[in-house]
């Protein structure tokens, strides 16, 4: 299948435990806040099954033969593309109630990125078989260095080659 970033080799699926989650987790720091409090209530009440359900439907990573791409949010929408070349590594995170809810952060950290730039990493949460999309995104990274590894070869080859043509036409002369 083709988009417009390239062919998509994989798209990931998330838990739809992730909306229980998202609900709980948004709950818990409105509740320990004393003016989250009445917030906490309206939010139990509705808007956050309302919330969790539209930001899960919202959800959407892409891995094509050259980018990984993310989407989610509902008010305000983000979208990212890190080309497979600048991922640097990846790794899972799961605390304690991520791992109540069997879910874990899949984060993406890219080239010059730190801890504290938020601008170089994207986090995932909660998509299916974590470990697989990982591997999978890691051996596209592989096969697409390893392809543009012998296309820069290929490149000083023929630039060798031109420049020993241009030599023999020189001495040709002579």
């Amino acid at each position: 299948m083709q988009n417009s970033q390239g062919t998509i080799i994989r798209t990931a699926e998330f838990n739809i435990v992730l909306r229980t989650y998202i609900l709980l987790y948004v709950g818990f720091f409105l509740t320990i806040s004393v003016i989250g409090i009445p917030l906490a209530i309206v939010w139990f009440c509705g808007v956050g099954q309302w919330y969790s359900r539209h930001y899960f439907a919202k959800l959407e990573c892409v891995l094509t033969d050259k980018n990984l791409s993310f989407k989610k949010g509902i008010i305000v929408q983000f979208e990212k593309t890190i080309p497979l070349e600048n991922i640097q590594d990846m790794s899972f995170i799961e605390g304690p109630l991520l791992r109540h809810f069997n879910l874990c952060v899949l984060k993406i950290e890219t080239a010059g990125g730190s801890a504290h730039n938020a601008a170089n990493h994207m986090s995932l949460v909660g998509v299916k078989d974590a470990q697989s999309f990982r591997l999978q995104v890691l051996e596209q990274r592989t096969l697409l260095k390893d392809h543009q590894g012998s296309h820069q070869d290929q490149s000083v080859l023929y630039d060798i080659k031109e420049s020993l043509l241009r030599i023999e036409g020189l001495l040709a002369k002579k």
